[in-house]
């Protein structure tokens, strides 16, 4: 039974940290623009300086996630991407950058897959876990058991609205790390990753030693080094996606994704 690769983020997230600086956390969906281009753009953010990526399964109604997403993954859906397509973008991603990849997914289509069988799949394709945002701890033993056993992080999403006795249940159940949502609402580029996300940091950090990664919202590396300064991760999914939406070809694309990922690396050091 191949084992994933949940120690190797955990030793990530505690090397930024004895490096006095967040990890940077970038999300980019499987099969966007198509399979293939979605794998270079992994590398190509890896290249630039993420330290960890996370790579979306495109789903039809991906309900935390603002129009740039939703406009993703409604290309890839129209690619025909499917699961194995998503396996395959880890797979190769992990293969040739040794970073630790994983999943973000609505639960339904893992349900429809079969919980022991993407867990086993994720695990044997190198995958360090997989962030579920939409689904509700109480309901999540069973997920958690087979990710256990196959050597996966389970990264649930905390939010400003989560009462403190439901962000210790929350941060009690997951590991790997800990998803901290800075605002209520949908993914997309923000003005401003506010004071509800430092508070909502503190909070969560009270209930748990796992590192708390903030999203939704940074888009810059103003924006990164401020979240750097509270927050052990800082992740940033739309503004990539929008440069590759923008871009004329793949190539111009993978530059700027690239040239991105360099500067919220940079961002990202607290000094």
């Amino acid at each position: 039974m191949s084992t994933g690769n949940v120690e190797l983020l955990s030793a990530t997230l505690a090397k930024a940290k004895s490096e006095d600086r967040a990890a940077l956390v970038a999300y980019l969906p499987a099969g966007f623009p198509t399979v293939d281009g979605a794998i270079e753009a992994a590398k190509a953010v890896i290249a630039g300086g993420a330290d960890v990526v996370e790579i979306g399964l495109p789903h039809s109604d991906p309900v935390l996630d603002g129009a740039v997403i939703q406009t993703a993954d409604d290309i890839a859906l129209r690619g025909g991407v499917k699961i194995a397509d998503v396996l395959r973008t880890v797979r190769e991603a992990y293969e040739a950058t040794g970073v630790p990849i994983l999943v973000m997914t609505y639960w339904n289509p893992i349900d429809r897959y079969g919980v022991e069988r993407f867990t086993a799949e994720l695990a044997a394709a190198g995958g360090a876990g997989c962030i579920l945002p939409d689904l509700p701890v109480q309901e999540s033993a069973l997920w958690r058991e087979h990710a256990a056993k196959h050597g996966l992080a389970t990264v649930f999403v905390v939010a400003p609205s989560s009462q403190d006795a439901r962000l210790a249940t929350i941060t009690a159940a997951g590991s790997g790390f800990v998803y901290a949502a800075s605002l209520m609402g949908v993914t997309g580029t923000r003005e401003s990753v506010g004071n509800e996300a430092q508070d909502l940091v503190r909070r969560t950090r009270a209930t748990t030693d796992l590192p708390v990664c903030v999203g939704l919202g940074v888009s810059n590396a103003v924006q990164a080094k401020q979240v750097a300064g509270f927050a052990d991760g800082v992740i940033v999914g739309s503004a990539f996606v929008k440069l590759l939406l923008d871009a004329p070809d793949l190539a111009a694309g993978l530059a700027a994704v690239r040239a991105l990922a360099g500067e919220l690396a940079e961002g990202v050091r607290r000094s």
